[in-house]
């Protein structure tokens, strides 16, 4: 039996238990209206980049109040999962080389629009043969490096041998280039990252141009995250874009800079992890209930939201430390942190509690959870 939920609906917010992950739906919504109007305004897709959230209802609203066309998963267990609570729309922005990975995602395809990324020629093979098998049609993206050194085959003439196997395969469906630049998007200088972006962009017109010249239209030209959206969004070149973290933002989000030196969107804080005070034995100290275990600290530590006289500056297990110089935290007082890394925060979570206007709104579990295969 599970006791792990933190609250029932119709809570007031100092009811709620903590550790958990508060939402601020009104700052969700707002994020979600704000990315959907620049998607119409230029005539772009949005692919949500669920890896962010894991939530099929937070899915949902991104695909029916902001537009989405649908949305990208890192793992097959994630288009799973996502599927099932009723998505009919899935990249799995990542490679899927494992023989039983590929059996399942072909078997996805019988119950939904299944996209994934190549970048071996062997794989094509791979895919082509379980598709053939299941009876589906898989949509390939063939993914290009374009500097973040991950994943992806070269661009230019590497690519296009791979689209024309692809092209050739039964069963699989040459849908065009998957281009993101991983790297750039937490580059602080814009200088600097307008130039990693500004590459990627020459990289992938290159590609895309080759692909044209030899009879493969590229429907899809995906990349661009929350850091970099604008500039793929103005290049002319990307036409499906996979922002994620916006709906959130977090605290690294909040150091990457626009030209003029401010944050580097208006979005705002709508994810926070909220704790309470346990122990204010020390008089310029107090304890707080979220350590280690209900966060991500590996982008940084949280940062305390809508508080400059007290600073989260430490943490074990099962506690957060926090500097309080001038005593004022109070025991069972409770704060909302905003998460150093929002993607790995959400991950040790079961659920979302929804708040607006001061109580509790929505109950909403993390619905691929723990989803790694």
């Amino acid at each position: 039996m599970r006791n792990n939920i933190p609250a029932s609906v119709g809570m007031t917010v100092e009811e709620v238990d903590t550790p958990c992950l508060l939402v601020d739906l009104d700052a969700l919504e707002r994020n979600i209206d704000k990315l959907g109007g620049f998607m119409r305004e230029r005539g772009l897709r949005h692919r949500a980049h669920a890896k962010t959230h894991k939530s099929s209802d937070i899915a949902i609203l991104q695909i029916e109040r902001g537009g989405a066309c649908g949305v990208c998963c890192q793992k097959v267990s994630e288009a799973e999962a996502l599927v099932s609570a009723g998505i009919r729309d899935v990249l799995v922005s990542n490679q899927v080389t494992a023989p039983k990975k590929i059996e399942r995602l072909a078997a996805l395809a019988k119950r939904a629009r299944v996209l994934v990324c190549v970048d071996d020629p062997g794989n094509v093979d791979d895919l082509s043969a379980a598709a053939v098998q299941y009876g589906v049609t898989l949509e390939c993206l063939v993914e290009i490096d374009v500097g973040a050194g991950r994943c992806g085959v070269a661009p230019g003439e590497p690519a296009l041998a791979i689209a024309r196997r692809i092209a050739a395969a039964p069963g699989l469906h040459f849908a065009g280039l998957q281009a993101y630049q991983g790297k750039a998007q937490h580059v602080r200088d814009f200088g600097e990252r307008k130039a990693l972006i500004q590459a990627a962009i020459d990289e992938t017109k290159r590609t895309v141009d080759l692909l044209k010249a030899e009879g493969l239209d590229c429907a899809i030209v995906a990349g661009a995250g929350t850091g970099s959206f604008a500039m793929e969004g103005g290049s002319g070149v990307y036409n499906e874009l996979q922002c994620g973290s916006y709906v959130f933002m977090d605290a690294d989000y909040q150091r990457v800079k626009d030209a003029e030196g401010r944050p580097i969107t208006d979005f705002e804080n709508s994810l926070f992890i909220y704790t309470a005070i346990m122990s204010k034995a020390k008089t310029d100290v107090a304890i707080c209930d979220a350590g280690l275990k209900a966060q991500s600290v590996d982008s940084g530590l949280p940062l305390v939201f809508g508080r400059d006289d007290v600073e989260y500056i430490k943490c074990s297990d099962e506690h957060g430390v926090l500097s309080d110089p001038g005593n004022v935290l109070k025991l069972n007082e409770r704060l909302k942190l905003i998460p150093g890394h929002c993607d790995p925060t959400v991950n040790v979570y079961d659920w979302y509690v929804g708040v607006r206007n001061g109580r509790v709104e929505a109950i909403w579990p993390v619905t691929a959870r723990g989803m790694t295969l």
